[in-house]
């Protein structure tokens, strides 16, 4: 039940144009409470959703994307893998105040460059 209030809190904030979590924030969230390892997880799920989703609409657009699948494994379980390895190998690149919007981003265009 916990799950699907964080849910379902989580949907009401993306949909009122709530502000992005920090990089600070979800560490915040995962050291505070008893499932916030899990919380921070479906949070980074949730990111790498929805910059999949608006890398499809720009395509749609016409318009160039910042990352290429390309027929490449992208699942949503790799989410967190992608973000720590992301902050490992450019950690010089990102401030704790930045979003983790920011640094999915940054992985997936690094690990899913365009070919074509």
């Amino acid at each position: 039940m916990k799950r699907a209030a964080f849910l379902l809190l989580a949907l009401a904030a993306a949909a009122t144009g709530a502000q992005a979590m920090s990089i600070r924030e979800l560490r915040t969230l995962e050291a505070g409470e008893k499932d916030g390892k899990a919380y921070a997880s479906y949070y980074l799920v949730g990111v790498l959703e929805g910059l999949r989703e608006g890398v499809e609409a720009s395509q749609r657009n016409g318009q160039k994307p910042i990352f290429c699948i390309e027929g490449r494994r992208l699942e949503p379980s790799m989410a967190r893998s992608l973000y720590q390895t992301e902050l490992s190998r450019n950690a010089d690149s990102y401030e704790a105040d930045m979003p983790v919007q920011l640094v999915m981003a940054g992985a997936l265009r690094n690990s899913y460059r365009c070919t074509r």
